[in-house]
């Protein structure tokens, strides 16, 4: 009798441990669960309450930090491009990994809730500063053109994204370079039509530039990507019934902090001393480049270089929101096309040289 007494005693002290145990992980389940939670919240709270939305800062990719894993959840350094997917709920396959340790890389990505049509870019804006100092943000017009392979392999090789403003009617030329600017991460909003000075045109002229392009943006896209609520007036001008219209369709505008004027220097060596000037002397900034000129695309790997060594940090921005086409200019826009062919295939996949 005696033994089964001290049996059932040490039974009993047994399930006594085994029920504290298990209370106790799932309390600090609970406490875990809670903590993800707040900072879950904390995001989310940030994104809805400003016009624009700035993720924490994370350092760029690197090998140590290519994966979300559990050790991940509990301390800060996460990948900067997981971190995006997961915040902006893109798939993180979708966004190339770095494969260059020392890259420069993308320090934040910032998401832009374009409510209301809010202008960025001091010079001509002033409402929103959201860089920091040493920060970049790299824009590119007019393209996609053939030189903007160029462009999207330097920014490939130091692991860096940008937005890109595509023309309209250069969107239908070269579906598929615009498909690869998408692909590799970047941003692409639109820059109008055919790229005329909305200043001089009719209310009802000016919205048709700005709608066709629109359409001709996500046309070229297709299922691809989304385009983002992004618009850049063509010579920075900005007709007030334009801004205004913009403002009722939620697209947000953007000039610029440093416009690199790389249309007139024309020359790889000039217009990097021009960025890195204006840099040196306002320490961060939007600035402006166009992935059209062949001289910008030759200048870029030495300014990433450049940009890398003076220890700026580069930016990259989203829209909260896709942009929404208009059937109307859906439908101009394909009057505008030529007759379609069953081969979607890009010019340099077509013809070849052979002797």
């Amino acid at each position: 009798m005696r033994k089964v007494t001290v049996l059932a005693i040490v039974g009993s002290v047994g399930a006594a441990l085994c029920l504290i145990g298990y209370s106790l992980g799932r309390a600090y389940l609970h406490q875990e669960a809670n903590a993800v939670a707040i900072s879950k919240k904390a995001w989310e709270i940030e994104s809805v309450t400003g016009t624009v939305a700035v993720q924490p800062i994370f350092p760029s990719p690197s090998p140590q930090a290519s994966s979300l894993s559990p050790s991940a959840v509990e301390q800060p350094v996460i990948s900067a491009a997981l971190v995006s997917a997961t915040r902006l709920n893109i798939a993180p396959a979708s966004i190339p990994v770095c494969k260059n340790p020392n890259a420069l890389g993308v320090s934040r990505v910032i998401e832009i809730d374009t409510t209301g049509g809010p202008g960025f870019g001091f010079e001509h804006f002033r409402q929103h500063d959201f860089l920091r100092d040493k920060e970049v943000v790299l824009t590119f017009d007019d393209g996609p053109w053939p030189t903007t392979d160029a462009v999207l392999q330097a920014l490939a090789e130091e692991c860096v994204r940008a937005t890109f403003f595509a023309i309209g009617k250069h969107a239908t030329y070269y579906p598929a370079i615009l498909r690869s600017v998408a692909a590799a991460g970047h941003t692409v909003g639109s820059h109008t039509w055919s790229h005329q000075d909305l200043s001089k045109k009719s209310p009802e002229e000016a919205k048709a530039e700005i709608e066709k392009a629109i359409s001709a943006v996500q046309s070229a896209l297709g299922e691809h990507a989304q385009e983002a609520s992004f618009f850049r007036f063509p010579a920075l001008r900005h007709p007030p019934e334009m801004v205004t219209y913009l403002g009722e369709r939620n697209i947000a505008i953007f000039s610029t902090d440093l416009d690199s004027f790389d249309f007139k220097l024309r020359k790889p060596e000039q217009i990097i001393k021009a960025i890195m000037t204006k840099l040196e002397k306002h320490n961060k900034g939007i600035v402006l480049m166009h992935d059209f000129q062949t001289a910008t695309a030759h200048a870029l790997p030495q300014l990433l270089t450049e940009l890398k060594a003076g220890g700026y940090k580069i930016v990259h921005m989203k829209s909260r929101t896709a942009i929404t086409t208009i059937p109307q200019y859906d439908q101009e826009l394909k009057k505008e096309q030529k007759l379609p062919t069953v081969s979607q295939r890009s010019t340099s996949n077509v013809i070849r040289e052979v002797q």
